[in-house]
């Protein structure tokens, strides 16, 4: 099955729609199909705007899928960074000569967060947007080091605030906080992102390249501190205690259309049975 999907609304505009049941998890066919659209990103000449959406209106990327298959994910190879393909995909993405707009409607938690995060631009629902680091309750280190983004977004506090608390952030604290760019009202998203959207396809590829690049220069982290970040990540999941915790509370519905992903934040904090 196919988990992104791409359209054409104008020359130099793609929009890509996630879709993976039963809530848009990231799992290894998903970051493969990153990987492989990053490349694209890169490589066309014409391209100069993309959007990304979910078809999916309460997850934007819920998270990254607890139950995949470690021995696949360990044997990904490292992408053109040297890096983790998931760790590649954020830092090519973030320095690609075009620019990336989430429009998040939708829960954008964890992995999923990280990836808005890496995206230029982060324009949410500000009746469904919810957005979330919630690892920590889990006993495990953000493995895609939402830190260092969100230190130059929200400053120190407010991205020990994030990543500690491991709680939800609807569209309008979230915009306060730096975590997005503009919370939009709901039916107000799709038609603001489109807008802006074809402005920037309308405009001069090269000027749009190499003016984001200055920008990139004095405000994205140094490269090199996503991979140690991401190992502590696999190691964080390995212990007893972060296993127990992640059994529990997929027992009670994690990663399953359920009461425990729509109020998540609250749910890593809650006591589930042992």
């Amino acid at each position: 099955m196919q988990r992104i999907s791409l359209s054409f609304p104008a020359p130099g505009y793609w929009h890509a729609t996630f879709r993976n049941p039963p809530i848009n998890l990231i799992d290894p066919d998903m970051i493969e199909e990153m990987f492989d659209l990053v490349g694209r990103l890169e490589s066309d000449p014409d391209v100069k705007v993309i959007v990304f959406a979910s078809a999916d209106p309460d997850f934007f990327l819920a998270h990254y899928d607890v139950l995949a298959d470690k021995a696949r994910i360990a044997a990904m190879q490292p992408g053109p960074t040297g890096y983790h393909p998931w760790i590649d995909v954020m830092i090519r993405l973030a320095r690609a000569p075009i620019v990336s707009i989430a429009s998040i409607r939708g829960r954008a938690r964890g992995a999923g967060s990280e990836f808005a995060l890496a995206c230029d631009l982060r324009f949410a629902s500000a009746e469904k947007a919810v957005l979330g680091q919630f690892e920590v309750g889990l006993g495990a280190v953000p493995g895609g080091n939402p830190m260092a983004r969100l230190a130059g977004l929200a400053g120190r506090g407010r991205t020990l605030e994030i990543v500690l608390g491991a709680d939800d952030f609807p569209g309008p604290l979230a915009e306060r906080y730096g975590y997005v760019t503009r919370a939009l009202q709901d039916d107000e998203l799709e038609a603001f992102v489109d807008r802006f959207a074809r402005r920037i396809a309308g405009f001069d590829k090269r000027a749009l390249a190499e003016t984001k690049s200055i920008v990139d220069d004095v405000t994205l982290p140094p490269d090199t501190v996503f991979p140690p970040v991401l190992a502590q990540f696999f190691q964080s999941t390995a212990r007893d205690e972060t296993r127990a915790r992640s059994a529990s509370l997929l027992r009670a519905g994690l990663q399953r259309r359920s009461a425990v992903e729509f109020d998540l934040g609250r749910n890593v904090a809650a006591k589930h049975d042992a």
